[in-house]
């Protein structure tokens, strides 16, 4: 697929969710913000519960950029662990090393952040970690390898050049742009993470399956 043809989903994608899932489909929806197609401005018929809840599911896994059974596996996960399960869900999901190397600044998109992980471009505690789904642990600390630095992409993001479209650095991040360096100080709370989501709905799609 190309990039074009990526972005033109990723479009589509955020206008049948509501939400901006790239900087350009946040633009697109300030200008149309309603669904896609020839039935996008008329009113549509109340949705079924599991209609609701399916879409849910879908914007969560969107932000994520990840694929259904990743999430099943979070997801069951969470089920296993002390606290509210969808609370659970979201700050493990969170953890992961491409959502941390978006947070921080370092990529513009959720993609850019897989591409840089798999690329091999980034270190957990000065190792390569080519896996985005790779769980960064609190106290451990992200870069950008020095090889990579003088990379554009990364040049802009030092310069603090993805300001504008992306969320303020969240407060379980301690982030040194300049230098292209971040630390997961501590696990991160559901309050705190900057997706959009009713995690209960999530939990109800998943309960009943």
């Amino acid at each position: 697929m190309t990039t074009k043809s990526q972005d033109r989903r990723k479009v589509r994608l955020s206008r049948a969710l509501g939400i901006a899932l790239t900087p350009k489909a946040a633009r697109y929806l300030e200008k149309r913000p309603y669904g896609p197609g020839q039935h996008g401005r008329t009113k549509r018929k109340a949705d079924s519960d599991y209609a609701v809840r399916l879409r849910e599911k879908q914007r969560l896994r969107e932000q994520y950029g990840i694929r259904e059974k990743q999430l099943r596996i979070a997801f069951n996960e969470a089920r296993r662990t002390d606290g509210l399960t969808g609370e659970n869900l979201v700050e493990l999901l969170e953890m992961r090393l491409d959502a941390l190397v978006l947070r921080s600044g370092f990529a513009r998109t959720t993609a850019q952040a897989r591409q840089f992980v798999v690329h091999r471009h980034i270190l957990v505690d000065g190792k390569i970690v080519d896996r985005p789904s790779f769980r960064v642990k609190p106290g451990q600390t992200i870069e950008v390898k020095a090889k990579s630095e003088g990379l554009e992409p990364f040049q802009v993001a030092a310069a603090g050049g993805h300001a504008e479209v992306l969320p303020n650095v969240p407060a379980y991040l301690e982030v040194s742009l300049d230098k292209l360096q971040a630390t997961l100080v501590r696990r991160p709370k559901r309050v705190e993470v900057p997706v959009t989501c009713d995690v209960q709905l999530v939990v109800e799609y998943y309960a009943a399956r």
